[in-house]
């Protein structure tokens, strides 16, 4: 999934049009896919120029023209279109090599603003398909030593012990992001539906395991950045069952870091001392849901 060009789709939202140039090793393989499977939006328009030289097709459409589509927020006009790939057999009609891919696309205008002079840089949107790493975000979930400086070398622990888990989402190219834990569940198997299971984080982002009697387990507050989200869990194994192997599966997501954290999108421990759960940050009443379960 390495990419040979670094951006094989480049988007210039200009006044009255989308100029989409696409490089035709789409793939980063060094397979060139062919102009007549690339079109712009549900109309399907196709390429208007093909440069031979650099292997690249280049759309430009009218932001009403090819099928797109125009949302209007307080603030933006947005016009939504997509790049689509679609292999069709050649020579051998039985067989493809490639994957169908859509791009979507998107151009942001401020609704409020001299669109020639201060028009919003496109966004990328996720891929329906794989093109490459480039546009995606690439978490991580890992065990830590104690003070958090390395990555842990060992996955074995003793009752008493205490595990550091460490979250991280790689966002460059991106809005700024804050990561969240949503839920985190110990099973004795890969699938973290079989039983016994025990979901240690739960209600998109109350740590429940810090609730119970004599647990130190909590959310660590301060972050040290928005992309990072650190909690340590008492070590624990499952009742009756002799096994010492678990597995831990964790439901990751991020939300946009100017958006203020709510009951959706919250990182919340039990504060013994208190009796109250309190959120890494935001206003304490996004994690009321954690004590009632109603949580959205």
């Amino acid at each position: 999934q390495a990419m040979a060009p670094l951006h094989p789709v480049a988007v210039q939202c200009q006044e009255a049009q989308v100029v989409v140039t696409v490089h035709r090793d789409l793939f980063g393989t060094g397979r060139l896919v062919r102009a007549v499977d690339l079109s712009l939006g549900s109309a399907s328009c196709l390429p208007v120029s093909q440069n031979p030289a650099e292997d690249t097709v280049t759309f430009v459409a009218g932001l009403h023209e090819c099928g797109s589509t125009l949302q209007m927020t307080p603030d933006s006009l947005i016009y939504k279109t997509s790049l689509s790939y679609k292999p069709t057999p050649s020579g051998n009609l039985v067989i493809v090599r490639t994957n169908p891919v859509v791009v979507p696309i998107e151009c942001h205008y401020p609704r409020k603003s001299n669109v020639s002079s201060n028009a919003v840089r496109p966004t990328w949107a996720p891929f329906r398909s794989t093109l490459s790493a480039e546009e995606r975000l690439m978490f991580s979930l890992r065990l830590m030593n104690d003070d958090w400086s390395t990555e842990r070398l060992s996955n074995g622990f003793q009752l008493g012990e205490s595990l550091h888990l460490q979250a991280d989402v790689a966002s460059e190219g991106h809005v700024p992001l804050r990561l969240f834990v949503d839920d985190c569940v110990a099973a004795l198997s890969p699938d973290k539906s079989s039983s016994p299971r025990y979901a240690f984080i739960d209600r998109s982002g109350c740590l429940v395991d810090g609730r119970a009697d004599d647990t130190t387990s909590t959310f660590i507050s301060p972050r040290l950045r928005q992309e990072t989200l650190q909690f340590v869990v008492d070590a624990f194994k499952f009742a009756g069952d002799d096994r010492n192997l678990i597995y831990i599966t964790c439901h990751l997501k991020v939300s946009p870091a100017d958006q203020a954290p709510n009951p959706w999108n919250k990182a919340c421990s039990f504060n013994r001392a208190s009796s109250l759960w309190a959120p890494v940050e935001g206003t304490g009443d996004i994690c009321s849901c954690c004590e009632t379960g109603n949580c959205p």
